[in-house]
């Protein structure tokens, strides 16, 4: 029973993607945000529905489930750790769609076949992460402490993630490009939806080729990342092997509907950085301090709520690059200044405040004190830290006035604090910029 349970779910992938590409998009067309919104609620649908189905599994151990296969759970904790598995691996794919857009502009990939890339791509990605998942099960089972090293592992993958920069990405450097141009010529264009094309009697590759090497190889390192964050969260292999298939097989309809628009979402990437800094750190505690999978949960989609809601609050006037302090190379390194560095330091101490202080409003603590931190301390680098902050005072005076404590404490909103005149805008400072605040920032 064991074999055909794993059989009968890799069939369904593989009848899943038959009929994606032979079916629904069985001639090339240009995947618009409409169709690509589409799929992707068709494919969250399925990973929900499937997640009915491993509480039902696990909880009756249908198949020998939870006693023969796997680990021992509950319908109730397998369902939670598959969810949050689920929603761990999808929120980590953000990255690699801003990776894979950069690919397809490098190349100059037709929108037409950028579908017929992925699809390709993301069958390979499936083989490899098969393969890893088990290897890295495998290695936990043997070797308890290699949970040490994946943890490490994820708390420098954050750390590479937020200094890493992806406008400077170069394709052409890649080792896989080289090898194949060692091995067959490159035609010197497109030839269609095909891999391959035959030129004076002999094969040679296309430039979409090239782009699906590139591709692939992307994958495996983000693979190699994002692996070791789902046995944070269970160590059951069908689970980890299950929730990480369907993350994948959405990310080619998530490219279509959001590659365009990643750059709105300018501090999701810092959530990211979070979550994966987490989860690093939660496999470091694990064998001492293991933290409920309900906790991980509600960190992993608060950190993520933060972002968006960072993201879509400052969209329109926070709109300085958010620059890495660092680089790969010395000399981008030392072009970098004091002030990126310091932007960055204050957006992570900042947004960690602030989180806690979210957190606060449903647990215990004062989140009162704590969320007006956060905002101070990101108000210093970003503009709608600091309206908001001057809303959250202006609210907390009405209250003292209309209790009469007015006269008791001190003025909450100072001259500072006050909206800026005409005045403020009419002579800057040789040297600074304006935002719509009025504040004045040192050019970056």
């Amino acid at each position: 029973m064991t074999v055909w349970l794993w059989v009968g779910f890799v069939l369904f992938v593989l009848g899943m993607l038959a009929l994606d590409l032979g079916v629904f998009n069985r001639e090339a067309h240009v995947i618009k945000i409409r169709e690509a919104t589409a799929w992707t609620a068709l494919w969250v649908a399925l990973a929900l529905a499937f997640n009915v189905g491993v509480y039902y599994l696990y909880e009756h151990h249908w198949l020998g489930i939870g006693s023969e296969i796997g680990h021992e759970l509950d319908g109730r904790t397998a369902a939670l750790q598959f969810f949050t598995g689920y929603v761990i691996e999808k929120s980590l794919s953000l990255d690699n769609i801003f990776v894979i857009a950069l690919i397809f502009t490098y190349f100059g990939v037709p929108a037409i076949h950028q579908h017929r890339v992925l699809y390709w791509g993301i069958l390979g990605a499936l083989v490899m992460r098969g393969v890893m998942i088990l290897g890295g099960a495998a290695l936990i089972r043997r070797f308890d402490w290699i949970v040490y090293v994946f943890g490490v592992l994820l708390i420098l993958t954050a750390v590479k993630m937020l200094i890493a920069r992806h406008d400077n990405l170069d394709p052409g450097r890649n080792p896989l490009i080289r090898i194949a141009k060692r091995f067959y010529s490159v035609t010197d264009g497109f030839r269609g939806p095909h891999f391959f094309a035959r030129v004076d009697g002999r094969w040679a590759i296309t430039p979409l080729f090239l782009a699906l090497l590139i591709v692939e190889s992307t994958d495996l390192l983000f693979a190699i990342d994002s692996i070791p964050a789902i046995f944070a969260i269970t160590r059951d292999p069908f689970i980890v092997f299950t929730s990480n298939v369907f993350a994948i097989l959405g990310l080619r309809s998530l490219y279509f509907a959001l590659a365009g628009m990643l750059d709105k979402f300018r501090y999701l990437k810092t959530s990211l950085v979070f979550v994966l800094a987490f989860v690093g750190v939660k496999m470091l505690l694990a064998h001492h301090y293991p933290i409920p999978t309900p906790v991980s949960l509600a960190i992993v989609l608060g950190t993520l709520s933060v972002g968006v809601l960072a993201s879509v609050v400052g969209m329109g006037h926070d709109t300085a690059a958010l620059l890495s302090p660092l680089a790969d190379e010395i000399e981008e390194l030392a072009e970098l200044t004091y002030r990126q560095a310091r932007r960055v330091t204050v957006i992570i101490i900042g947004s960690t405040v602030l989180l806690v202080g979210l957190a606060m409003v449903v647990l215990p603590g004062p989140a009162f004190v704590v969320i007006p931190i956060g905002l101070s301390i990101l108000g210093t680098e970003l503009v709608w830290a600091r309206r908001m902050l001057r809303r959250v005072k202006k609210q907390a005076q009405r209250m003292t006035d209309s209790l009469g404590l007015g006269e008791y404490l001190p003025k909450l909103i100072t001259e500072e604090d006050a909206p800026a005149t005409a005045s403020d805008h009419t002579a800057p400072n040789p040297g600074h910029e304006s935002t719509p605040d009025g504040d004045k920032r040192t050019p970056r």
